[in-house]
């Protein structure tokens, strides 16, 4: 007799808290269907992609090397396919509509009950698109002030490098995060000030701090 049985959803936790990866495990425990892996950084969390090809990735946006906006762009690099829920406890909907930007199916809160998230990873498996209800009320009623936020105005890697500036790194540690060069670095600080309005270096830092990018 032929074994029906459909394969185990395969899903990548990228967060660095020991206890978010702890009560993912409980939370995707009581879900017999559902396989999880797991990762502490971004750097690793690329790897287990390229190398356990999951169904579903869910990535927290504060990770320690890099942000999870910049591992989503390098695992759709490396797969546009790729299935991506952001899970962040930032809830300024500015973010929730960069990560859809940037090609997220999903953002859940951590503020959410933890079984949203188990609806999001059903849901975009299936093919669907995710967002936390109280968070898709939200962007839904601020959109103007999404209009103004200077997030909303820079590209994927102007928002990385900002926020690897406004947490204190230094522009020669930006480039080694990102694998670019000084030069380019140095380059799009420069565009920042002027986009921002920033006087200098650190009116610039101030200014990512401000906006919530550090």
């Amino acid at each position: 007799m032929q074994d029906t049985a459909k394969p185990a959803t395969k899903v990548l936790i990228v967060d660095d808290h020991p206890v978010v990866l702890s009560g993912c495990r409980t939370l995707f425990a009581s879900d017999h269907s559902i396989r999880i892996d797991e990762a502490t950084d971004a750097k690793s969390g690329h790897r287990a992609y390229v190398s356990k090809r999951p169904d579903v990735t869910v990535i927290d946006i504060s990770l320690p090397d890099v942000s999870g906006f910049e591992l989503m762009r390098r695992i759709r690099k490396d797969d546009p396919d790729a299935k991506i829920i952001m899970f962040s406890m930032n809830d300024d909907p500015a973010f929730v509509v960069r990560a859809v930007e940037l090609g997220a199916q999903g953002y859940v809160s951590k503020g959410d009950d933890p079984r949203i998230l188990l609806k999001a990873v059903r849901k975009v498996v299936a093919g669907d698109n995710f967002i936390s209800p109280q968070l898709a009320e939200a962007v839904t009623f601020s959109g103007a002030a999404i209009k103004a936020n200077p997030a909303s105005q820079m590209t994927p890697r102007e928002l990385e490098i900002l926020r690897l500036l406004g947490r204190g790194d230094k522009i020669v540690e930006v480039a080694e995060a990102l694998g670019i060069s000084y030069k380019t670095v140095a380059n799009t600080t420069s565009l920042l000030k002027q986009k921002l309005g920033a006087k200098n270096h650190s009116d610039l830092i101030r200014i990512a701090v401000e906006i919530g990018m550090s």
